[in-house]
């Protein structure tokens, strides 16, 4: 009975710890200047709403939002679409070119991304497609391909084989059989797939500031960092600038949750 209240206390300690950050986050967004520098700590009285509106016009977060939007969902269809396909022939194909295969989207993980920069960047400038939507969407399927394809695989693996080859029995092809028996099978890891790989496109800075950088395709956290500069001594402003640019991408979060977990966890034991 001790020992559990003693973890109890520890897991209620380590909430108010993280929670904390976003307390404070909400909290300044919603204060004066004046509330701020007397009060930085306690709650708004009253809230001051006006910093949201102010923030988004003056961020100009409706196109931002529009760009990172259009940008992570055209990305997150390639990554499912490609990941799964990939998967399913890793997975299936017990071959000494498969497991190359798999051994070479294992180094795209190990390998951090940042040491091919400049290639990368002088390929999608020979392209073209500096400052465009399809630059970045190209950049993040390829970027982000071996971490699905390393989810995919895992999960595909713990499923038994013989749901496909029951509907190959009845005369469907391998394509029929992925598509219509095994991916509506693959929900949990799809689940996983879609929201680790949102958070990742929706919060990248580095990339969208490079590549889009004066576009105007910039993407949320590219205008908000412009934003913060700008505003830096308006603190009310700037933290409700932070908070409609992390919104979204913690409302889809708070949706999918649930999937992150089940999803990863089933794919680890393949």
């Amino acid at each position: 009975m001790r020992r559990t209240f003693l973890l109890e206390i520890v897991m209620i300690a380590m909430a108010v710890a993280f929670l904390f950050p976003v307390y404070t986050l909400i909290s300044l967004s919603l204060k004066d200047p004046a509330q701020i520098s007397q009060a930085p700590l306690a709650l708004p009285n009253p809230p001051t709403f006006g910093n949201f509106a102010s923030a988004w016009s003056a961020a100009a977060l409706g196109p931002s939002l529009v760009n990172s939007t259009v940008i992570t969902v055209a990305s997150l269809i390639a990554l499912i679409a490609l990941g799964s396909f990939a998967a399913y022939f890793l997975a299936r194909v017990k071959t000494r070119l498969g497991y190359g295969l798999y051994i070479l989207f294992l180094l795209g993980i190990v390998l951090p991304f940042q040491l091919g920069m400049i290639p990368l960047y002088q390929l999608v400038t020979d392209l073209g497609l500096i400052g465009t939507h399809a630059g970045m969407i190209l950049f993040y399927t390829g970027i982000q391909l071996p971490f699905t394809v390393f989810l995919y695989t895992g999960f595909i693996r713990a499923l038994p084989h013989e749901y496909a080859s029951a509907a190959q029995i009845d005369g469907a092809s391998h394509l029929t059989a992925f598509t219509r028996v095994v991916f509506p099978l693959l929900r949990p890891i799809t689940g996983t797939v879609l929201i680790l790989n949102a958070v990742f496109i929706w919060n990248d800075f580095f990339t969208p500031l490079i590549y889009l950088g004066g576009s105007g395709y910039e993407t949320v956290p590219v205008s908000v960092f412009a934003y913060v500069g700008q505003y830096v001594s308006q603190h009310g402003l700037v933290f409700a600038g932070l908070v409609l640019g992390a919104l979204p991408i913690v409302v889809v979060f708070l949706a999918l949750q649930r999937y992150v977990i089940k999803g990863f966890s089933s794919g680890l034991k393949g």
